[in-house]
């Protein structure tokens, strides 16, 4: 007899033929789900379990499950790995295991994309997690040693997705912030959903400055259109900040952005205005 796969949240009981942890919640229907398959279950909720996005989970906005990947291991020793074919450093992670830990996916919560968190993924993007929070929920594989055989991925239909060009120990972490990431706009898990629409990445740009009381602090002042109630004149300078300082600091964003939304001689001006900026700082660190 194993264990069932953790639960988080309100749940709803369905029947089953598998024997259930007496510990382990059932799912609130109809919430966006999360599916975790993973050697350390125990890492989760971890930071998921805080705050807003906490708070949201105990209050049944969407669900958190994980699958050990060690209950379906192979032999006496559970065996999830083996050597790489071919030769070469590290394990890798059994199709057949992986396949078992799916399919065991799948028939929880059918219907769920299901994406592997990988350095050589496409990269996550407010655009990907918009998306996710938009259906039913994901089924998330987190890798570990040299990754997962590739004839799984194949199988399955796996999407592969990367939090940054670089290597982690495992997919824990990177699950984790995929999932706040979506989570964090499904409906009514923020408390201000007006916050969205300001943000960076919501337009193509990254969020303009933002600033608070005190308005004078250590011989720095707060913009004085901030302070001037003039609300028109102050939604234009957070969008001109907003361009500017995506122009300079992700050209890559600035150019998706600026084929559609900017004429030739207002990119020109930003120019202008983004090495100012920059040659201003660099005098300040003189």
């Amino acid at each position: 007899m194993t264990d069932a796969p953790r639960s988080h949240g309100r749940l709803r009981v369905t029947p089953s033929l598998k024997p259930r942890d007496m510990m382990a919640e059932p799912q609130v229907a109809g919430a966006w789900t999360a599916q975790i398959i993973t050697l350390f279950p125990e890492a989760f909720p971890g930071t998921l379990g805080l705050s807003l996005t906490g708070r949201a989970l105990a209050e049944g906005l969407w669900n958190l499950r994980t699958i050990p990947l060690r209950e379906f291991g192979e032999g006496r020793h559970r065996n999830v790995d083996d050597t790489p074919t071919g030769g070469g450093a590290g394990m890798v992670l059994r199709p057949d295991v992986m396949a078992a830990a799916l399919r065991e996916a799948q028939g929880a919560t059918p219907g769920l994309p299901v994406v592997y968190l990988s350095p050589r993924g496409k990269p996550l993007t407010q655009a990907i997690a918009r998306r996710l929070a938009q259906g039913p929920g994901v089924t998330l594989i987190c890798g570990r040693f040299e990754g997962v055989d590739q004839r799984v991925l194949d199988a399955f239909d796996v999407t592969e997705i990367s939090i940054g060009d670089y290597v982690l120990t495992g997919g824990e972490i990177a699950a984790q912030v995929l999932i706040d990431a979506a989570v964090r706009l499904i409906p009514r898990v923020l408390g201000n959903q007006d916050s969205l629409a300001e943000e960076s990445f919501s337009h193509g740009l990254l969020e303009h400055p933002q600033y608070t009381k005190p308005a004078l602090w250590e011989g720095r002042a707060t913009p004085e259109v901030l302070l001037s109630g003039n609300h028109a004149a102050i939604s234009r300078w957070r969008a001109e900040q907003a361009e500017s300082l995506t122009k300079e600091r992700r050209p890559d964003l600035w150019r998706a952005y600026a084929e559609g939304h900017v004429d030739p001689t207002k990119d020109r001006q930003l120019s202008g205005a983004s090495d100012q900026s920059r040659d201003h700082r660099e005098h300040d660190k003189d």
